[in-house]
């Protein structure tokens, strides 16, 4: 599909995991043990970083020995947390070939390789049987997916009756106006797709879920939010984050973000639903 491609030439480039190990040693020193906890302000492709992944096992609840399936894994920390912090197996799905790549160089750097599996495919046909995930979770994955029930019904399909997914999504603002681009998920509007928290809410019915929580988080992280922000227009990109994922480029785009939220033209949005069984 050409959406999908190029979805995955935005985030794609080549050399993440060399670039990441390599900022790691120079800041922590060569012989730094390399570890989740240190990869962690790195790998965690996300707003607000692990913190969110953090939440995330909160609201999962995932237990000891459980198959765990992560719809849009990016270079994959959020899939390395959940099995060094939880006991489980994770399989992480994504579109675009550099960030599979990367997952796996870091986790045989972590010796994770035998808990976590990556496999490089759509959200639209996850490359994963039926019925085969105890838990699944996707963090800001939905914005690029235009076919939200879609991608839906393949979570519901992948989990085993009465499992469940926890989702962290943007979606448009109450606020209204045109989101400010570029952003973290997208360049331009071309490859953007908001719903709103209520289109979300019906698309996740449609698709067969059972909605157990569903909350708005906005005005929750919108204190941290707008530091990081002030932070970043104050001194620049640090010198470890998840720009040695997309590059210098995520300063504005970290930025802008930071903008839309506090100007409610996107907000956060957390929800826990069920697939019956």
């Amino acid at each position: 599909m050409a959406i999908e491609t190029d979805v995955a030439r935005h985030y794609g480039n080549a050399g993440i995991a060399v670039r990441i190990l390599a900022a790691l040693k120079a800041e922590q020193g060569a012989d730094a043990p390399v570890t989740v906890d240190a990869l962690s302000v790195l790998d965690h492709f996300h707003g607000r970083g692990i913190v969110a992944t953090q939440e995330l096992v909160e609201l999962l609840k995932p237990e000891p020995g459980e198959h765990i399936l992560d719809i849009g894994s990016g270079i994959g920390g959020p899939a390395r947390w959940f099995a060094a912090k939880c006991g489980v197996f994770v399989t992480g799905v994504d579109l675009t070939p550099e960030f599979c790549a990367a997952a796996e160089a870091l986790n045989r750097a972590v010796g994770l390789a035998d808990k976590v599996t990556i496999k490089n495919g759509s959200a639209l046909e996850l490359p994963v049987p039926d019925d085969a995930f105890d838990r699944a979770y996707s963090q800001n994955v939905i914005m690029n997916i235009a076919d939200k029930t879609r991608f839906y019904r393949e979570a519901l399909r992948a989990l085993k009756p009465s499992g469940v997914l926890a989702l962290s999504n943007l979606c448009l603002g109450a606020a209204g106006g045109a989101v400010i681009y570029p952003v973290p998920w997208a360049e331009t509007a071309e490859t953007s797709f908001l719903a709103t928290p209520a289109e979300m809410e019906r698309d996740l019915r449609a698709a067969g879920f059972t909605i157990e929580l569903f909350r708005d988080t906005s005005a929750e992280i919108l204190p941290a939010n707008r530091r990081n922000r002030e932070r970043l227009e104050r001194e620049g990109l640090p010198p470890l984050g998840t720009h040695l994922i997309l590059g210098e480029r995520l300063r504005q785009m970290q930025i802008n973000s930071s903008s839309n939220l506090e100007e409610g033209r996107v907000a956060t949005i957390e929800a826990l639903v069920r697939k019956p069984g």
